[in-house]
């Protein structure tokens, strides 16, 4: 039986819209090959020659997808760029006197933060939708977008060319369903949006809190899952029996009013699932309280003054 063709992977859509992308040769300076080197291209081709254009002189990328930006990643690619310069040129384009990044955004703040007067780069002609979808690849391909961040690249990516989901996933390389997913991610409330952008919770249990019907509710188990540090097993496990919760049992009797209110108190001050059972007499009976991580049993137990137990 043949093989299925491998999907295409999401770089060689980059390489396809800038051309095909080579590191710079190492020359003493660590700079770009030089206008006059025997290999460099004449000027009906500049999307090919590698050129020195000053930092001062490049402003940056009006459609770039990404809002964060790790310092510390930043700051240990300035010192390699310190040392050893920029090896790999980045992609711009001119616009009057300036010029504008289309690829290397993140090249172009370490070579600022290392004090660079001037960076490889090459020169191509690129529309302002060419710009969007240029740095929209790049940026998915080469560098960790937030799930927030990929999200709204998708958004923004869509409506600008007037796509459907299974025509944007075509166009970048990317399943559907991955497109869809993130997607999905705009419809949680800000404040889980946060978590997400903040690494606090992972697109698992972004994607789980997702099937709760309502914002408040998908609020409260956000910051349940961040206290105790849940797993997105354990949110999934809990988001199910939100939706499907156990029946109760035909046979058992109806709790009194003082006791369900007692369940209800003890479930807002604990935070998790409470259930008191009586026997018939009212008199004897069980406290019986859920919790769904070792860190929850800690802080369960710290609430009701015992000190934690390394020994469970």
């Amino acid at each position: 039986m043949p093989k299925k063709p491998k999907r295409p992977h999401l770089g060689k859509g980059l390489e396809a819209l800038l051309g095909p992308m080579t590191a710079m040769p190492k020359t003493s300076e660590q700079t770009a090959v030089p206008l006059n080197a025997p290999n460099a291209r004449p000027g009906n081709d500049p999307g090919q020659l590698v050129e020195m254009i000053p930092v001062r002189s490049i402003q940056p990328n009006p459609y770039q997808p990404r809002t964060t930006w790790n310092a510390e990643d930043l700051a240990d690619l300035a010192e390699s760029i310190r040392i050893n310069g920029v090896i790999q040129p980045i992609i711009v384009r001119q616009v009057g006197l300036h010029y504008q990044v289309i690829a290397g955004e993140r090249r172009l703040r370490a070579s600022k933060q290392a004090d660079k007067e001037k960076i490889p780069a090459l020169i191509r002609k690129a529309n302002d939708k060419e710009m969007l979808e240029l740095a929209l690849v790049e940026n998915i391909h080469r560098a960790n977008l937030n799930p927030i961040e990929r999200a709204l690249a998708y958004q923004n990516f869509i409506s600008t060319f007037s796509l459907t989901q299974s025509d944007a996933a075509k166009r970048l390389g990317e399943n559907r369903s991955v497109v869809a997913n993130h997607l999905r991610l705009l419809d949680l409330p800000k404040e889980v949006k946060t978590m997400l952008i903040e690494s606090q919770l992972s697109m698992g249990h972004a994607r789980a809190i997702l099937s709760l019907p309502t914002d408040d509710l998908r609020r409260k188990l956000a910051n349940r899952a961040l206290a105790g540090r849940l797993s997105v097993r354990s949110v999934e496990r809990l988001v199910k029996l939100q939706l499907n919760p156990k029946p109760e049992k035909t046979k058992q009797k109806e709790k009194s009013p003082h006791i369900v209110d007692l369940e209800y108190r003890l479930q807002q001050a604990l935070s998790t699932k409470v259930r008191i059972d009586t026997n018939r007499t009212g008199q004897r009976g069980r406290i019986v309280i859920d919790f769904y991580s070792l860190d929850e049993f800690d802080k369960l137990t710290e609430q009701m003054g015992l000190k934690k137990s390394e020994e469970y």
